[in-house]
């Protein structure tokens, strides 16, 4: 039960943050003249995705989520900070378990007074997304089927809540199949999906609506009558004149990490430039060279795991953690023995599990017994890394995205 002393009348729910902190104000800002009246929940991947996490390593988004959020779902990133102690007693997910014992990682409900109601508040992560963590993130751990927990939580708890409200990391598609599926739901708020659906949509008697992704909107849910009104909305795009000083200190040290993401790093290659990135052509380009200067037999590398983001003239150090978020290393891995003779479906099987990929050379020649990827593909799909290739992802790729021929000199 919530016990700070405020008489809450609404949900609010953010999801995919994503360390979206570029315009910050309006969304710390509206968050907090929405707290004394709302329990403000998120949805997952709160972090990851920006230079303000790769370079401020999650305090930003930590210091965030104490200060304005009632009740977190875990998203597959950033999962090991669901896990620090001051989050994970924020932290509810009905279907993450220890794999050895059953024993679940996380508090299954939350229960708060909303308007007079006893709300009960759980969250899943949908399989595939819980997949998607590197393999080492969630050694030990495993989900079980998001319905039949849903339904264990139900039945352990009906006497105690009036109305039943999923914070999900699952997708909107996979959220609709919940909610047909457990008419027991009043509201589902969604995640993970990155799609343009937002709702809300009815399905049966159940609610779905999604917040808009990386800091935009958020979406929300009141009791009326004796059923619920939900909607989405965005923050207010004009950025107040003073943000509240019990938040101050943490939009200081935004502005601080935002001064560092505007070095320099050198000009754009004309290719590349006043455009919207192409992952796919930068993509082809970089495995080619990449085969070619490390010697690899085979690159392959998948266009999640970069981002498409505007270019302009020059390549800054926050451009360019954006287009690579995710700190990936270069390295070299066996391709699993049972694949060698089935590359094509070695390849169906990574794009249905990390998205589209591009490999050099193209198609594959057939019996490859090695590889050079990153560590996340390595990892997690194909059964670990041999050795590092001493080169990061973001490194190569600002030597494409560089000019090499300018007026000052090479941009290193």
């Amino acid at each position: 039960m919530t016990t700070d002393g405020r008489s809450l009348r609404q949900i609010v729910a953010t999801t995919d943050v994503h360390s979206a902190f570029d315009n910050a104000a309006p969304f710390l800002t509206h968050l907090h003249s929405l707290r004394p009246t709302s329990l403000i929940v998120d949805c997952g991947d709160f972090f990851e995705g920006s230079g303000y996490y790769r370079l401020a390593r999650g305090t930003i988004e930590r210091g965030i989520l104490l200060r304005l959020y009632d009740v977190l779902a875990p998203g597959n990133h950033g999962w090991p900070h669901y896990f620090e102690p001051v989050l994970h007693r924020r932290t509810v997910c009905a279907n993450a378990v220890d794999a050895n014992t059953g024993d679940a990682l996380f508090r299954r409900l939350y229960i708060a007074d909303i308007d007079g109601r006893r709300v009960g508040v759980t969250a899943v992560i949908g399989r595939q997304a819980f997949h998607s963590i590197p393999a080492p993130q969630r050694a030990g751990q495993c989900v079980t089927d998001p319905l039949q927990s849903l339904r264990e939580v139900i039945l352990a708890h009906h006497h105690e809540v009036d109305s039943w409200v999923l914070l999900s990391h699952s997708g909107f598609d996979e959220d609709r199949k919940l909610a047909a599926a457990c008419p027991f739901l009043d509201v589902v708020f969604a995640g993970h999906c990155h799609s343009d659906q937002y709702g809300p949509v009815r399905v049966d008697g159940t609610l779905v609506a999604k917040g808009r992704e990386l800091a935009d909107g958020y979406a929300i849910a009141t009791p009326v009558g004796t059923g619920w009104g939900v909607g989405t909305t965005s923050f207010p795009r004009r950025a107040p004149s003073v943000v509240p000083m019990e938040l101050a200190d943490l939009r200081s040290h935004i502005e601080d990490v935002k001064q560092r993401l505007a070095a320099v790093l050198g000009p754009i290659s004309p290719a590349y430039r006043h455009q919207p990135l192409d992952r796919r052509s930068l993509l082809m380009e970089l495995t080619a060279r990449l085969r070619t200067a490390l010697g690899a037999d085979t690159v392959i590398l998948n266009e999640t795991a970069l981002r498409a983001v505007p270019l302009g003239d020059t390549l800054t150090q926050g451009d360019l953690l954006s287009i690579e978020p995710f700190a990936n290393q270069l390295v070299h891995a066996h391709v699993p023995e049972p694949a060698r003779s089935d590359l094509r479906g070695l390849l169906s099987d990574l794009t249905a599990q990390s998205g589209p990929l591009v490999t050099a050379p193209y198609p594959l020649p057939d019996a490859i017994t090695t590889v050079l990827t990153t560590d996340y593909l390595a990892d997690t799909y194909l059964g670990g890394r041999t050795h590092e290739a001493g080169l990061r992802l973001d490194q190569a790729v600002q030597h494409v995205l560089t000019a090499p021929d300018t007026a000052e000199g090479d941009s290193e």
